[in-house]
């Protein structure tokens, strides 16, 4: 595994066996700082997209996209992610999602880790996304 990959396992690790109830930690270089994710609906992350304000990053691996994506996502699979390679236009807010909203979670925390601002991800996932009623592409 790579240097970002562990550190992707890491806080899923902290994040996910944390026995605090708002599941929020503190990051190791910045005293008191706190890391949070916010969750998105589908509708607020399809409106965002739509209006060009949401660049929408899915963290599944090429062998889940392949059969079934989000329409526009961008392609950043966790067990490779570096948050330096996603296209953030200015402006723009980063959401990551993936298949139930867990390693979407993961992914923002990893990214907040390096150093970026990416706070948001679409709770629920793939599966939240097509409960809504919106579309996908195969």
């Amino acid at each position: 595994m790579g240097k970002n990959t562990d550190m992707a396992q890491a806080v899923n690790d902290r994040w996910f066996h944390s026995p605090t109830a708002e599941r929020e930690m503190t990051m190791a270089d910045q005293p008191g700082g706190t890391l949070k994710v916010r969750d998105l609906t589908p509708e607020e992350v399809a409106r965002g997209l739509r209006d060009g304000r949401v660049v929408l990053v899915d963290v599944r691996e090429p062998n889940e996209t392949e059969v079934e994506r989000f329409p526009g996502a961008v392609l950043v699979p966790l067990s490779a992610f570096d948050a330096a390679t996603i296209p953030a236009p200015p402006g723009s807010e980063i959401v990551f999602a993936c298949r139930s909203g867990r390693r979407s979670v993961t992914a923002s925390l990893a990214a907040q880790e390096q150093g970026f601002t990416y706070d948001a991800h679409l709770a629920g996932g793939l599966l939240a996304w097509k409960a809504a009623g919106l579309p996908t592409e195969t």
